[in-house]
């Protein structure tokens, strides 16, 4: 009788500390699942010159994962024609004639019945200088200076992503709504340690391409490196989701946004909006006044059609967690 009644003390026992046991990890989850603020700086400079990166936010804090989506501007519907070309007005340095002389090799990396993926390199022709190794299964290529991934629609690759593994940098492209053909890529986007030579950059030592996974795999020259994987690619928004492999340090920025605003009308983002440390609400401000805050999210983009780059996407960056 007391053997018995021990046994079941000893199996109570047992049940109550599993129980505990469980509750500790789903609060912990909890804990670590729960959205982070991070700091937002803003290095934006005034330019006169639409083909200048001078909008400039980098991001510090903890955050090992976040979503990266790129949206219609609320005037999307409105657009007849589309104004993509480039404007070279009050620009240091004019438009220079194509170098005849270059040599531009083309490759196919990766094709299927859905995606594409194709690499570029030009000889002798990029700002920085670097030999990124990118692989697609057991093919492998260096100095590539432009990857782009093309989605199959109405027989057509269309291209949606771009990624120059020189210097890190990444956009992502809208599909176009009828009568629209093509939009036109605007805001650019750093992952990882970001450095400063001449302008921002990151430097990549590898890029790994899964086209089962459908993400990239990149490793950083210093150390640490990331995974982003496509989550949504629709009419209504292209979204990637990150993943760091370890948490930034916070002495560098772990990502930066770049764009051009020269007037409210000619820019690819005009205005910030944060979302405040409790959640509550998104906070406006122009971009060139916007001083950085800590918060939840930010929505890069623009109120007003712009003269350049009209169809280009506002960016929106939130899902801070550890």
């Amino acid at each position: 009788m007391n053997g018995r009644f021990y046994a079941r003390d000893g199996w109570g026992r047992w049940l109550y500390a599993t129980a505990l046991l469980v509750v500790f990890c789903l609060s912990t989850e909890r804990l670590y699942a729960q959205a982070l603020n991070v700091q937002v700086i803003n290095k934006s400079q005034p330019t006169l010159c639409a083909e200048d990166d001078n909008v400039d936010l980098r991001f510090f804090g903890p955050a090992r994962q976040w979503r990266i989506t790129a949206k219609p501007p609320v005037f999307m519907g409105m657009i007849v024609r589309d104004q993509t070309a480039p404007d070279f007005t009050d620009c240091v340095i004019k438009d220079a004639p194509p170098d005849e002389g270059a040599v531009v090799n083309k490759m196919v990396l990766y094709e299927d019945a859905t995606y594409q993926l194709v690499g570029f390199r030009k000889i002798g022709g990029f700002w920085r200088k670097s030999d990124v190794d990118v692989s697609v299964g057991d093919t492998h290529l260096n100095h590539l200076e432009l990857l782009q991934w093309h989605i199959k629609r109405q027989g057509q690759f269309y291209e949606f992503l771009v990624l120059y593994p020189s210097d890190g940098y990444w956009r992502l492209r809208l599909l176009p709504p009828d009568p629209l053909t093509a939009t036109a890529y605007g805001t650019s986007f750093l992952i990882g340690p970001v450095e400063q030579a001449a302008r921002p950059f990151v430097a990549l030592k590898t890029v790994r391409f899964d086209p089962v996974g459908q993400s990239f795999s990149v490793s950083f020259a210093k150390g640490g490196g990331a995974v982003l994987k496509l989550a949504d690619l629709s009419q209504a928004q292209v979204s990637l989701d990150v993943r760091l492999t370890k948490v930034p340090d916070g002495k560098q920025p772990f990502m930066a946004l770049r764009s051009m605003f020269v007037r409210a009308d000619n820019a690819d983002a005009s205005v910030v909006a944060f979302k405040t440390t409790q959640g509550r609400e998104w906070r406006m401000d122009t971009v060139m006044q916007y001083r950085g805050k800590r918060g939840l999210g930010l929505w890069l983009g623009r109120a007003l059609p712009s003269r350049h780059n009209t169809s280009a996407a506002d960016m929106q960056i939130d899902g801070f967690t550890r």
